[in-house]
């Protein structure tokens, strides 16, 4: 006999599809950014079963720094051919190359707060009204405070004193030309259970989130990949060990932490027991 008694994860899962749909049904021109991360992935994955056996009615968007780890972009090109969706890449270095944005030479300095004004234009270019993405409450207290549907000027700016009310889960999405939203399907989701629901699923995931042997340095106590990227003081000596990434972003300011997990299963088990934040690496 069919169950009506969803678990934790049936219950998040229900929600996150019901968002996504709402989405599509609401907007004329949405997109899913996409990362090639472990969030990202699970996001699409959810995409493809709101909507299936329908292809994904929206394209994916890759904001490309070019610092990203070889290993994301082999897995974005693989995944998106086995979603059957289409990829639509913008690369930070044609802002940079076009004066829009501006590149922090200090060696610390990654692109990741560049790529927003990269972001911006292709949100102009393309006449996007929503951009569906999977930040998570559990990240940060800025995101803490986002809603599922969060308006945003025509500048891309965020008003969070001035948030649209969400009871019922009823979303307003009225807005002006130019102005566009952001949703957050996974907002309620946290590292564990994104974890969880990719050990149930057997979600794919680029090789960089379980162990394997890298060249490293440390730095500030934490741990980075060696890369054209990523400069290094003649001080910073670097060695061999098997690591992994608990987050997948720009190769300037994603750390690893020394580990022996080789499988989902494993990682979960590290992250429960794990004293540091995911945003601290």
């Amino acid at each position: 006999m069919f169950s009506y008694n969803l678990d934790h994860l049936q219950e998040l899962e229900s929600e996150s599809v019901y968002v996504i749909r709402e989405a599509a049904a609401r907007f004329g021109n949405p997109v899913l950014l996409f990362s090639g991360g472990k969030d990202s992935i699970v996001l699409s994955w959810l995409s493809r079963k709101a909507f299936k056996p329908a292809a994904i009615p929206f394209p994916l968007l890759h904001i490309d720094t070019g610092h990203n780890f070889p290993e994301t972009i082999t897995f974005r090109d693989e995944w998106v051919s086995e979603l059957g969706a289409r990829l639509v890449v913008r690369y930070v270095q044609h802002s940079i190359d076009s004066g829009i944005a501006e590149e922090n030479r200090d060696s610390a300095a990654g692109r990741n707060a560049i790529q927003s004004v990269t972001l911006m234009d292709t949100v102009r270019e393309l006449s996007i009204d929503a951009a569906l993405g999977g930040a998570r409450r559990d990240e940060e207290k800025a995101r803490a405070k986002e809603r599922f549907f969060s308006h945003r000027n025509t500048s891309g700016g965020w008003d969070p004193e001035n948030q649209r009310p969400e009871l019922w889960n009823l979303f307003n999405s009225s807005h002006h030309p130019g102005e566009h939203f952001r949703i957050f399907p996974l907002s309620n989701w946290t590292e564990v259970d994104i974890w969880r629901y990719i050990c149930r699923e057997r979600i794919p995931l680029p090789s960089l989130y379980y162990s394997h042997r890298r060249e490293i340095f440390e730095r500030n106590g934490n741990l980075y990949a060696v890369s054209d990227h990523v400069k290094r003081d003649p001080s910073e000596k670097t060695f061999f060990t098997n690591v992994r990434f608990r987050t997948v972003g720009d190769m300037t300011s994603t750390g690893a932490v020394i580990s022996a997990a080789a499988d989902a299963d494993e990682v979960l088990r590290e992250i429960i027991s794990s004293g540091t934040s995911e945003r601290g690496t």
